[in-house]
């Protein structure tokens, strides 16, 4: 079974993007849209202090009725973080995603920051490695009894 360090590999070292504790519900959603990603870790001295998605953007502006530049990120922020280590597996990864009902999770190993991973990272990389198992033992199948 595949692992988030796997994923991780596959997926390559992009950049997580991250905003600072000082910074505007404006300023996060301006690095989302430049990035085109769906959140970012708002951080301070190196520590994750929050993360930040499209979908608490909405909240905001439907329930608020504040300006985007006037509010610190800090007040929209999802403060208690979930995050994955990278010995966790796919599955296990889906499942808590799933059940948490968040879309994009940090991966830390030892407080170490290694990246981010979304909900459409583990359906591609699942779906991909399904498609190869289906292959093999289609295969394995095809030589066992052939024409």
């Amino acid at each position: 079974m595949k692992t988030i360090r796997e994923l991780l590999k596959v997926k390559g070292n992009p950049k997580v993007h991250c905003v600072s504790t000082e910074d505007t519900v404006f300023d996060a959603v301006t690095c989302m849209v430049e990035n085109n990603i769906g959140s970012v870790l708002v951080m301070e001295d190196d520590q994750i202090k929050g993360i930040m998605s499209e979908r608490d953007y909405l909240r905001f502006i439907t329930a608020l009725g504040r300006t985007a530049r006037d509010t610190p990120v800090t007040e929209l922020m999802t403060a208690k973080v979930i995050y994955l280590t990278p010995s966790t597996s796919l599955d296990n990864a889906m499942a808590i995603m799933t059940e948490s009902r968040i879309r994009h999770i940090p991966i830390l190993e030892e407080g170490q920051l290694l990246g981010i991973v979304s909900i459409g990272d583990l359906v591609k990389q699942i779906s991909a490695d399904r498609e190869i198992h289906i292959k093999t033992l289609t295969q394995y199948i095809s030589d066992a009894y052939p024409g």
